[in-house]
């Protein structure tokens, strides 16, 4: 008489409706349960409720689109992209402008999640991921993640204007301030900061310099947390993370990465 177990374990297994949808790469945890409130998601034909679980024989919809739900924890797909300017993060533009999306490989049951923006008229380090729950660590304010940009303008900084900068100053959305400021050098009259921020909202760099009477002339994204723009990365060009580099950036995620120290100590994701 065998004493061996018939049921199969992967019928057996459930998983948190929102997580999986999260890590298909379709946003954040917070958005999915939202588009599962609104109605939007069934399981095996029916309206899913917040809640809800499923295994890998399930058929998950969001509207009339098959979403393929894969319950093992499989690494994300994560690409550094080189942004120049002149091109949109966004895929929908009336303008018929050229979108960051344009270049990126494309998937089939998933899709690609910019992890921060930058405007128009800014290049430098973008970040693109399948998962929306590690777009999620690296942009909620709550984690304090650091943006390091690359700044010219015309003219030297007073210090006056360099204490405005480092204690805040008023916009119209609230206090804004850099949490480091350094000169680097330039030519002629113009002059080059590197400038750190622990979030990103719409144009803050260029609005916060305009608010002590300075405009940005050129602004580059040289780093977000503990990513470092490499030098071999030319504009216009992406590279697309292994998965030993994946799983050294997962664990430098959960440790709280919101230094440069690891990235430029360590050239591994660089």
């Amino acid at each position: 008489m065998s004493n061996r177990v018939s049921a199969k374990p992967d019928l057996m297994v459930t998983h948190k409706l929102h997580k999986l949808l999260a890590q298909s790469g379709l946003g954040s945890r917070r958005e999915m349960e939202d588009l599962i409130a609104s109605g939007q998601v069934s399981i095996n034909g029916k309206i899913a409720k917040l809640g809800d679980r499923v295994g890998s024989r399930d058929l998950v919809r969001v509207n009339k689109r098959i979403i393929r739900i894969n319950t093992n924890e499989r690494l994300p797909r994560v690409i550094l992209y080189h942004k120049p300017e002149g091109e949109i993060v966004s895929r929908h533009d009336p303008e018929k402008r050229p979108s960051v999306f344009d270049k990126l490989p494309q998937l089939k049951s998933s899709r690609w999640i910019a992890i921060g923006r930058l405007d128009f008229n800014t290049s430098g380090l973008l970040i693109f991921t399948t998962s929306g729950v590690l777009a999620n660590r690296l942009m909620h304010p709550r984690f304090q993640v650091e943006r390091e940009y690359a700044v010219r303008i015309v003219g030297r900084l007073t210090p006056e204007q360099k204490s405005q900068l480092l204690t805040g100053v008023e916009l119209e959305d609230g206090l804004a301030k850099f949490s480091d400021l350094s000169e680097q050098g330039g030519e002629g009259t113009n002059r080059w900061y590197h400038v750190i921020l622990k979030e990103g909202r719409n144009r803050e760099v260029r609005r916060i310099f305009e608010a002590v009477g300075l405009v940005v002339s050129r602004l580059i994204r040289v780093r977000f947390g503990p990513i470092n723009l490499s030098p071999r990365l030319k504009r216009g060009m992406w590279h697309e993370l292994d998965e030993s580099e994946i799983r050294y950036l997962l664990e430098l995620v959960n440790g709280v990465p919101s230094s440069g120290a690891i990235a430029r100590k360590n050239s591994k994701l660089n």
